[in-house]
């Protein structure tokens, strides 16, 4: 789950409906750019004129009409600036299969191949929440009240703003992987990486003399009772 590219794009788009298959558009996208883990303020976000009607279900969820992208570009008129930005990177897509199967359409469209033309590679969070997370809800919302992102804002889904939430979401899913020495595959090493507690403000209090003195006739009496004396006292000889 660890980035080949130090370079990521975290990617959210709205459609007109469900189905690319059945002539549903892209209709916004929405990318926040993060550099060795660390969110800039280098974004790309456009509104796309889809030339067909958009769902009602659909413009429910995100508030968008036809009227209001009546004025918006093609994408065909905004693919190389969008082929250009996400230029090989990873790209980090919540149920990411969706959204690359449009892209994938689009792209095609514009005459520019596919996604991975022009990306990296595909990461898909909803894979890694699942992994982490059986059983348990892992929308993007249930995702940010898990791991303490803000999302009160986001009463509507917007592409960009979905982008933002799921790069804090992303980075909190898959903390301290770059240091651990196991497999960083493993949904065990990523959850435990995202619980690593911070012990920087752990105060160490050392035992007095009169402590010391009375754990000294604890163990005494412990080694009487074990005929090969206790542990504690062969692993701080050294003894075997």
């Amino acid at each position: 789950m660890t980035s080949g590219s130090l370079r990521q794009i975290v990617l959210d788009t709205e459609t007109t409906g469900l189905n690319a298959r059945l002539g549903d558009r892209v209709i916004e996208i929405g990318c926040v750019e993060i550099l060795s883990r660390r969110i800039t303020e280098r974004t790309f976000h456009r509104y796309v004129n889809p030339d067909r009607e958009i769902e009602e279900g659909a413009s429910r969820i995100h508030g968008l009409t036809r009227e209001d992208l009546a004025d918006k570009p093609r994408f065909a008129e905004i693919a190389r600036d969008f082929a250009e930005y996400i230029r090989g990177a990873d790209l980090v897509i919540h149920n990411a299969p969706f959204d690359v199967e449009f892209l994938d359409q689009e792209f095609a469209l514009a005459g520019m191949g596919k996604v991975l033309d022009h990306a990296a590679r595909v990461v898909d969070t909803l894979a890694i929440a699942r992994e982490l997370h059986p059983g348990k809800k892992n929308s993007l919302d249930a995702l940010c009240e898990r791991y303490l992102v803000d999302n009160s804002r986001r009463t509507l889904h917007g592409a960009l703003l979905d982008a933002r939430l799921l790069a804090e979401v992303y980075l909190a899913m898959t903390r301290g992987q770059e240091s651990l020495a196991m497999d960083l595959e493993s949904p065990v090493a990523a959850a435990l990486a995202s619980a690593r507690v911070d012990l920087s403000g752990l105060v160490v209090l050392r035992a007095s003399a009169d402590e010391m003195a009375a754990h000294e006739k604890v163990l005494d009496g412990i080694d009487r009772e074990a005929k090969g004396g206790s542990i504690w006292r062969r692993s701080r000889s050294g003894g075997q």
